[in-house]
């Protein structure tokens, strides 16, 4: 789900038309995909005795002794080189975004996800490279107001899923990641508030600036709507998991859904 971002690009310049675009974006699809698995894999790898102390997380193929470490860590490998050749097919700058994509994934697991605020940065800077490698794989220019967007959406997020994160810990429902020794349920909260408003203000100020002219107005609503819908299921306790809330809850998927119609239809327009 997270990879999607990968057809920003496609759809935001307005080449849905196009053949070769479709097919330059499948492949950069491809190549995040393998190479976020295998970062996933590596980090699996990594916390498989804190996950087998979470009530969900022990469920995952390497904590639950599914799938071996030596068999996972093989194909972790596998998957990086298959990432690797898709992405030699799109041209060295798509290559830069994915090697950067990977080496700020190894970092996060071994360093950045301990260390308190720079763990939601570095999330919300992973989504930032695959809005603009997605660009890049099909050779149109984004809008750095989407590109701020972007960061401020998965800023938006992580801060929520680390304030729901340290509520499961100080009720005792759950083991908690070392960085949440750092955190606290305002700072948490202040990071929340501030990211939503910044959201509603930039992408504001997008949809008055953007070159598809002031249609993109219309596509407001739904972008208020689903940040005050995420609230509402993360302060219900669905807030630890972005993509089971996205899915699970038919009004916000519903409202993702329409806000993709209506800005590809104002952007055809």
């Amino acid at each position: 789900m997270k990879n999607l971002l990968l057809f920003a690009g496609i759809i935001f310049a307005g080449r849905l038309d196009s053949p070769t675009a479709w097919t330059e974006a499948l492949v950069a699809f491809a190549a995040f995909c393998a190479a976020s698995s295998a970062a996933y894999l590596m980090n699996d790898i990594r916390d498989a005795s804190a996950d087998r102390l979470h009530p969900r997380k022990r469920l995952r193929p390497i904590a639950s002794g599914a799938l071996s470490p030596a068999r996972a860590m093989r194909l972790a490998v596998g998957l990086a080189a298959l990432a690797l050749c898709l992405a030699a097919a799109l041209g060295p700058r798509f290559g830069a975004f994915l090697l950067g994509f990977a080496a700020l994934q190894v970092a996060y697991t071994l360093l950045l996800k301990r260390v308190v605020l720079a763990d939601v940065l570095t999330i919300s800077l992973l989504f930032v490279i695959r809005a603009a490698a997605g660009a890049a794989a099909v050779e149109v220019r984004i809008s750095p107001w989407l590109l701020a967007c972007t960061l401020l959406l998965a800023l938006f997020l992580a801060s929520i899923k680390r304030r729901a994160e340290l509520l499961l810990v100080r009720a005792g429902r759950a083991p908690g990641r070392d960085v949440l020794a750092h955190y606290s349920l305002p700072l948490l909260s202040w990071l929340v508030a501030g990211t939503a408003v910044a959201i509603a203000v930039v992408y504001s100020a997008y949809t008055l600036s953007d070159r598809h002219g002031t249609g993109m107005v219309l596509t407001i609503p739904f972008v208020l709507f689903g940040l005050g819908r995420y609230l509402h299921l993360a302060d219900d306790g669905q807030g630890e998991e972005p993509e089971r809330a996205l899915l699970g809850d038919p009004a916000l998927g519903l409202c993702v859904v329409a806000w993709t119609l209506a800005a590809v239809a104002v952007i055809a327009g």
